[in-house]
């Protein structure tokens, strides 16, 4: 563990979750049950890093109302540090989505439009400035306007610290393009590979080179339940998920599995062993009706780990 620490820009707000009893019924009024949370793909991740035992900073955006007041609390109840920008005069931004009974996501809906206002100027800030100098390793989510992930990742190289993204949807992916060259590693999945290339390869390994044309040196592809793929500049690894007998809620895998991944990483393990750290904190976090699991310690990743197999060097 390194005692420096972990700066985490993005998405941190309420999640609403609809989750249906039944069999889906399209069309038609479901009996289910709602469910609320502070989620977001940075918080989710922020909140797994200092479960794992770092030093995390959060940094994003927020309204003065009582959804506010819901994320304020998740970050103390994780020992997240947290440093919202705070609008009093607007509503913290919320996710509302409904759930099938197996846990697969139907639809959901955004309301994102506060996260416009971190805008660069913030990052131009001295204590931002000084924050992100003084960081081990940078996470950001594309929950931000491109303009500012590209501020961020210009002051990060500047700086020589690490910067990675999660890319959060195939709608907002998009928002890396611009700095896909500065980031460490990139987490997504198939579908927001798709648009960020153009490409359909058939198998995973045709997603390294696809990426790497795109002017990406290093990512992380996560395909459902089929195997996930890491790359770097020269390498590409693929480990098969684990058979999960309980699925609790996909919600918040992929910021688990980012955050399995980085903790790894800054430890020194190869991408082979960070992405097999990274699918057991996503194992933990799929068996969990949360999106950022509570369970989730350096004890239960390594007991998770032993359900992982071996990752497999396909390039």
């Amino acid at each position: 563990m390194t005692d420096r620490t972990i700066l985490v820009m993005g998405g941190a707000h309420v999640d609403r979750r609809g989750r249906i009893a039944g069999e889906t019924a399209p069309g038609a009024s479901n009996p289910g049950a709602w469910f609320v949370e502070a989620g977001g793909g940075a918080f989710n991740a922020a909140r797994n890093l200092s479960r794992l035992g770092h030093r995390v900073r959060l940094v994003s955006p927020r309204g003065g109302d009582a959804d506010g007041d819901i994320v304020a609390a998740a970050a103390a109840a994780a020992g997240v540090e947290d440093t919202p920008f705070i609008f009093l005069d607007r509503a913290t931004p919320s996710y509302t989505a409904i759930i099938e009974r197996d846990g697969n996501l139907v639809i959901a809906l955004a309301d994102m439009e506060l996260y416009r206002l971190f805008s660069p100027r913030r990052i131009q800030q001295r204590a931002m400035r000084e924050a992100i100098a003084a960081a081990a390793v940078i996470l950001a989510d594309a929950n931000l306007p491109a303009e500012t992930l590209a501020a961020m990742c210009d002051a990060a190289q500047g700086a020589g610290v690490p910067i990675a993204g999660i890319a959060i949807s195939p709608a907002k992916v998009g928002r890396f393009q611009n700095c896909l060259p500065a980031l460490s590693f990139l987490f997504m999945n198939e579908a927001e590979a798709r648009t960020l290339t153009g490409a359909d390869p058939e198998n995973a390994a045709g997603w390294p080179l696809a990426l790497r044309a795109a002017g990406l040196s290093a990512g992380v592809v996560t395909r459902g339940g089929k195997g996930v793929i890491a790359f770097d500049e020269t390498r590409a690894v693929l480990v098969a998920p684990p058979e999960i007998p309980a699925l609790g809620d996909v919600t918040g895998a992929g910021d688990s599995l980012a955050s399995g991944f980085l903790s790894a990483w800054m430890g020194g393990a190869d991408i082979g062993q960070a992405l097999r750290h990274g699918v057991a904190a996503a194992t933990i976090t799929v068996r969990s009706p949360l999106a950022a699991a509570e369970e989730m310690s350096q004890a239960a990743l390594a007991a998770a780990l032993s359900l992982v197999p071996e990752a497999e060097w396909v390039a």
